[in-house]
């Protein structure tokens, strides 16, 4: 304690002292200085002192200060002295005045003119500005002629410990795997102080804990926290609040203190093996579960988190192995078991199976902590289920000739229900894979008979499908693919390849192939095809051609001689007889057309017709041909064209025995307006039956019959339109039968004559008097309303 004191009044009077010494020199030196200046006398005097000075003293500086220094933070009732300037010059009289400029001038620091002391008027503070510079310089206060050159110097701030230190960085949040040993590195932090470093201790800072023992310690001088527990539990705790202070003074009594947080959190390591949550799990399924369905999960908890409470699962032991299998679910680190085989009651009704959980990331530190696996026993019971038919092959290949009987037992298919109960099964054909209904089945035994005859040659194969039904349950039903391929018997003959016309040459030698021809057989032999050829019997003595058989099982046709002429005879024919090797042997009679041309020296092909002869020279059959289509075709046109123009010329008037049923006009011209009439036939407007005087309305028929009255004559093509509508209209006004309402006459003939008559109601002898509307008010509420308007109007009537 006395040490502790005894440091403190150092730090307290040290400034002090500077002070003292800095000013004291200011002030006593200058009246030693001022025995260095010189009373006013003569001139010869004042002449030979500075002659002696010359001789005796050495050139000294007009200023007489030392550095000064100011405490930041003084506070007082009068402004502090800083120091005082003075010049050899100056004599004591008023003469000399002092001027400073510089930083804070005027403003901060003030110097008196006459004595040169310098005062600082405002508290100062070192951390916004440690020094300021000035410039002190002494002019004649009368002329204010500079006596010396300006001289700078400094004022320096003295620190004061008036900042506490800071955790500019915080609060912290630091992280350490668990169970790690002391004296772990888990982070460091950082405070500063604003108070001069060099100066005292006032910036010295030293670190301690006030929270977070015995688990962390922290170097006082480095900051660096540490762990100070060993082994410490993720599991048991997660998180530690962490509270640190940082000191100045070296952190001695009176110093200035800052504190901060920091989170410590305890990161995972994998020092905790999986555990099931029980040791027994007990499941249940169905036989008919479809593969890879899951049937049941199991848990297997780890206490660590992330990657280190990760688990694989696996099957390692138990009489299932082969029948399921077990995955892990990323997402919650289950283990899912799923059906790998078919499972079958009637076969095996349980399994007991071994399941292990074992840590995917090991950490080789904690290894000798145990095993980071466990294990459990899993049992599946499978329960019956109602499974469909099954077939006794997956697919069925069945074989039949294409000349087999109908009703021919082609094959059989069989099933059997796999359950207990054993129903019986029906069987039927899916249609939809035999739409002609070529072949039946029995539904009893399975048995496929042919229904339709078979040909090879349009179908090889026929592909169906047979359907198995339980009886006592309609709805399990089975189904299974058979394949019919239809063999082949030899039941075509065989035929040329395609029709063949040979070319013989007038010119041709003996011996010469005409042509090479080919058979085709729909038929296909196990062996291939081999076909014989030969002529007609009354052909074999043919003196003009014959026939060779080549290896490759074509023929050639050969000319037995030379001279062939297209005047003599231009075609020939010749028919050959194909037969194949099958059992019945089959034959077709084929006929070759050997045309006689006209051939150039190296056998080209240049006319087959006799015609040839006689033609002119350099105009063939062919162009004779196209000149006769074009003119045929020139006179189509004509005749078509005088046929249109005919018809265009035609009147428009309607004969008496036409029977018009439509009668459309198009004008291909514009008309001329209102005073043409020439555009078009009035006569379309008129009625024939007005021409013999009668014009019965066709609106409404009056109830009293009047005479009809009689039609104007027809009006001639030439009248005016206008004109011919007005008459109408003034007639079917002044008409005594017409409703006392406007009305529009539709001058419209639809021919006569039709078998059916007219479908009008208009001109019907019957009337809606004749009609009783009684039945309206039995046809319910919605029709009771016209009902009475109806029996209305007929009781008007009888009154």
């Amino acid at each position: 304690m006395p040490e502790r004191l005894t440091e403190m009044l150092m730090d307290t009077w040290t400034p002090l002292i500077i002070l003292w010494i800095t000013v004291l020199p200011s002030i006593y030196m200058a009246p030693m200085n001022q025995s260095q200046v010189l009373p006013s006398g003569s001139s010869t005097g004042l002449k030979r002192l500075n002659e002696e000075q010359k001789i005796l003293h050495r050139s000294k500086r007009g200023w007489v200060w030392n550095q000064m220094f100011v405490l930041e933070e003084f506070s007082g009732p009068e402004p502090i002295l800083v120091g005082r300037l003075h010049t050899d010059l100056d004599p004591g009289s008023s003469k000399i005045k002092y001027i400073l400029s510089g930083d804070g001038a005027g403003t901060i620091f003030v110097i008196n003119d006459k004595t040169g002391d310098i005062h600082a008027m405002k508290r100062l503070d070192r951390e916004e500005k440690a020094e300021y510079t000035l410039t002190a310089q002494a002019v004649d206060r009368d002329t204010n002629q500079p006596l010396e050159p300006p001289s700078e110097f400094i004022i320096k701030v003295q620190d004061i410990n008036d900042n506490a230190p800071e955790f500019v960085e915080g609060p912290y949040h630091a992280t350490v795997p668990e169970m790690s040993v002391v004296g772990t590195f888990v982070t460091k932090v950082t405070a500063t102080d604003a108070d001069d470093p060099v100066y005292g201790n006032s910036a010295k800072l030293v670190y301690s804990i006030l929270e977070g023992q015995p688990y962390f310690s922290i170097e006082p001088h480095t900051a660096i926290i540490k762990t100070a527990l060993p082994n410490m539990d993720r599991e048991a705790k997660e998180e530690y609040f962490v509270v640190i202070q940082a000191k100045d003074m070296g952190g001695h009594m009176g110093g200035l203190s800052g504190t901060t947080t920091v989170t410590i959190t305890l990161s995972d390591v994998n020092d905790n093996p999986p555990k099931f949550a029980q040791s027994l799990y007990h499941f249940s399924v169905m036989e008919d579960v479809a593969l890879g369905e899951p049937i049941g999960r199991v848990k297997a908890n780890d206490l660590d988190i992330g990657e280190n409470a990760k688990s694989s699962y696996d099957i390692i032991e138990g009489d299932g192995m082969d029948v399921f299998e077990i995955t892990t679910d990323a997402q919650t680190q289950d283990g899912i078991i799923r059906v790998r085989k078919p499972l079958d009651f009637e076969t095996k009704k349980s399994y007991t199976l071994k399941v292990e959980a074992a840590n995917i990331h090991i950490d080789p530190r904690f290894l000798s902590g145990g095993p980071f696996k466990d294990t459990a026993t899993v049992k599946i019971v499978v329960e019956d289920a109602d499974e469909p038919p099954v077939f006794s092959s997956p697919t069925y290949l069945l074989e039949v000739h294409e000349n087999a009987a109908l009703n021919s037992v082609l094959g059989q298919v069989t099933a059997h229900d796999p359950d207990v109960s054993s129903s019986p099964i029906r069987f039927s054909i899916d249609r939809h894979t035999d739409l002609e209904r070529q072949f039946n089945i029995n539904a009893e035994d399975g048995k496929i008979t042919l229904a339709t005859p078979l040909d090879r040659e349009t179908s090889t194969w026929h592909n169906i499908t047979i359907v198995a039904t339980e009886t006592r349950n309609h709805s399990q039903v089975s189904r299974v693919p058979v394949a019919i391929k239809v063999l082949d018997v030899n039941d075509n003959a065989p035929e040329f390849a395609s029709e063949h016309e040979a070319f013989l040459c007038e010119n041709g030698k003996p011996g010469q192939v005409i042509q090479i021809v080919s058979a085709v057989d729909k038929d296909d032999p196990k062996n291939g095809h081999y076909f014989l050829y030969s002529l007609l019997p009354e052909m074999v003595n043919n003196p003009n051609f014959t026939i060779k058989k080549n290896e490759d099982n074509t023929l050639s046709i050969l000319a037995k001689h030379s001279g062939f002429s297209r005047q003599k005879q231009e075609v020939y024919l010749l028919p050959i007889v194909i037969s194949d090797s099958g059992t019945p042997p089959m034959s077709s009679t084929g006929t070759l057309t050997i045309r006689v041309c006209g051939c150039s020296s190296d056998g080209t092909v240049q006319s087959c017709n006799a015609e040839a002869y006689v033609l002119p020279i350099g105009l063939s059959m062919g162009a004779l041909i196209a000149i006769l289509a074009c003119i045929i075709l020139l006179l189509v046109i004509v005749v078509l064209f005088v046929t249109l123009r005919r018809h265009k010329n035609e009147p428009l008037i309607i004969k008496d025995d036409e029977d018009v049923r439509e009668n459309i006009i198009r004008y291909d011209d514009e008309g001329g307006g209102e005073e043409d009439t020439e555009a078009f036939d009035i006569a379309t407007l008129q009625n024939p039956d007005g021409i013999n005087g009668f014009l019965p309305r066709k609106d409404i028929k009056p109830d009293l019959q009047f005479m009809p009255r009689q039609g104007l004559a027809p009006v001639p093509n030439g009248v005016d339109v206008d004109e011919f509508i007005n008459v109408r209209l003034h007639e079917a006004d002044n008409d005594p039968t017409a409703p006392p309402y406007d009305s529009i006459q539709i001058y419209g003939y639809e021919g006569k004559g039709s078998a059916a008559g007219s479908l009008s109601s208009l001109e019907s002898s019957t009337s809606d008097s004749d009609q009783n509307f009684d039945y309206l008010s039995e046809w319910g509420p919605r029709f009771k309303r016209l009902g009475e308007l109806y029996s209305v109007g007929e009781s008007d009537k009888e009154t």
